[in-house]
Formats: C-alpha cells, sequence, structure tokens
C-alpha cells in the first residue's frame, strides 16, 4: 500500500498544479500566446518521443514518465483551445443568446461546431500515441489520454444537457461566447450514466493495482490511472455538489483582469424541464 501511494500524491498534485497552470497562462496578456504555444508545443513534442522512448519499459520510473508524457501533450490541447487558437468554425453565440445560458439549449449541431477542430485533433493525437506504443508493454501514457479525453467528452455533453455548477468563470473572455451553448439544471439522464461508469472504471483500476501478483510496474501505472480517473470523476460531482470548487485554483485565476470574483459570479437562467 505505500508502495501505491507515491503515484497517488503525484497524480493529485500534477492535477492540481498543471490545472492552475494552464489556467494562468491562458489569463495572461494576449501578446504572451506565441511563447505559450511555442513552448506547449515544444512540450508535446518531447511527450510524444517520451511515449515512444518509454514503450518497453517496465520500471516504476517508466510509468511515471509515460504518466507524465500524456499529461504533457493533453496540456497542449487545453492550451490551445482554451486560448482560442484551436476550437471550432463556429466561434459566436447563435443569434439571440449572446453567450448567455439558457433559457433556450443551443441545437446540439450547433454546439459541435464550436469544439469540432479541437476534438479532431485529440482524436487525431490518439491515433499518433496509439501507433507510437503500438504492441507495447508500457501502455500508462496512452490509457491517460484516454481516461482524459473520455471523461472530458462526458463532462462536455453534461454541460450542454445541462447541471446545476457550470464553473463557467474557467472560461476566457475570447471565449465567452460558450456560454450560450451551456445549460443549466437540476440533473440531466446523462450525468447518472457518467457517475457509474467512471465509479466502476475506478475500482476495477484500484482492484488492478492492489493485486498480490502485480509487478511493481503494473502498480505504479494502475495507481496512477485509478486516481485520475478518480479526480476526473470528482470533477463530474463538482457540476452537481455546491462546493466552491473554483477556489481549488483561485490561483491560477489571478491572471485575468476580466472576470469578476469566484463568489460574484451571476447566476444565469435555468434551462427549462425536459418532458
Amino acid at each position: 500500500m505505500a508502495a501505491a501511494g507515491w503515484p497517488i500524491l503525484f497524480t493529485l498534485f500534477v492535477w492540481w498544479f498543471s490545472t492552475g497552470a494552464v489556467l494562468y497562462a491562458v489569463g495572461m496578456p494576449r501578446r504572451h500566446l506565441p511563447v505559450l504555444i511555442t513552448v506547449a508545443s515544444a512540450a508535446a513534442m518531447l511527450a510524444l518521443y517520451g511515449l515512444y522512448a518509454t514503450r518497453d519499459d517496465t520500471s516504476v520510473t517508466a510509468a511515471f514518465v509515460a504518466f507524465s508524457c500524456g499529461l504533457a501533450v493533453w496540456g497542449w490541447h487545453e492550451m490551445t483551445f482554451l486560448t482560442g487558437i484551436i476550437t471550432g468554425p463556429r466561434t459566436s453565440a447563435l443569434p439571440g443568446r449572446d453567450g448567455a445560458i439558457g433559457p433556450k439549449r443551443a441545437p446540439l449541431g450547433a454546439a459541435i461546431e464550436t469544439v469540432i477542430y479541437h476534438e479532431g485533433a485529440i482524436a487525431l493525437t490518439l491515433a499518433l500515441a496509439a501507433i507510437l506504443t503500438w504492441e507495447s508493454a508500457n501502455l500508462t501514457g496512452l490509457w491517460t489520454l484516454v481516461i482524459l479525453w473520455v471523461m472530458r467528452l462526458s463532462a462536455k455533453f453534461n454541460v450542454y444537457l445541462g447541471v446545476p455548477n457550470l464553473t463557467e468563470q474557467f472560461l476566457p473572455a475570447h471565449l465567452a461566447y460558450l456560454k450560450g451553448y451551456f445549460c443549466r439544471r437540476s440533473m440531466n439522464l446523462l450525468f447518472p450514466v457518467s457517475i457509474t461508469v467512471s465509479t466502476t472504471a475506478t475500482v476495477l483500476l484500484a482492484l488492478a493495482a492492489m493485486t498480490p501478483s502485480a509487478t511493481d510496474f503494473e502498480m505504479a501505472s494502475f495507481s496512477l490511472l485509478s486516481t485520475l480517473m478518480a479526480l476526473a470523476m470528482i470533477e463530474h460531482w463538482f457540476m452537481v455538489v455546491p462546493l466552491p470548487s473554483a477556489e481549488l485554483w483561485s490561483w491560477g485565476l489571478s491572471s485575468r483582469k476580466d472576470i469578476p470574483a469566484i463568489h460574484d459570479v451571476r447566476t444565469p437562467p435555468a434551462c427549462p424541464s425536459e418532458h
């Protein structure tokens, strides 16, 4: 159990710090954008090489390296999306919505158009990561990307269908139009499915880490992945549980001058109930 503690602590720290770091970078003045994207792109390319270099390495260190490489690649996608570089062909709110949340939910097709280039870039990256690690012994980095992608897709659909807490203050000013595709509702039918599937996956990964026959590499790898899955599940709960989750990354939002204080965000109108 002590050996599994380090992967858990490492994942907790990297999840908290990397999220805050991306939010801080995105909130910096736009004149810094070329440097930020250059650094993020270089880190992503090195990370992809790291996935290939550790593909057949089954040491504990290699599990940590591959996991970190997966996070670095994901960080590039977060940076390019939140800076507005790779989003979708629709870069404005629907007529009459002007970035407001509710009262009428936007058409699904229009919502998809706001993120389709971003989702396509992720799919291409996943395909590349799969090719680089094909039939290899260390798939920690690949599964890191898969977990992040699937859980982020789930979060996007839940926000579209409607949840109580949208934490829309995370969006920078140039992406404010995305609020027009959010919906505030007490619950939607997808949310219980998302929680059930993610809970099951978390338990199965944790059990794999605790299997008596597991090697040190397998324990580290499954511990990293199960903790990441658990954190993604917790982020889903943040959508419905009235907790000041944004306070966790208040330091990351401190670089922005165009957002209200976390406790001053106006509560928008709710979406109508579905029948």
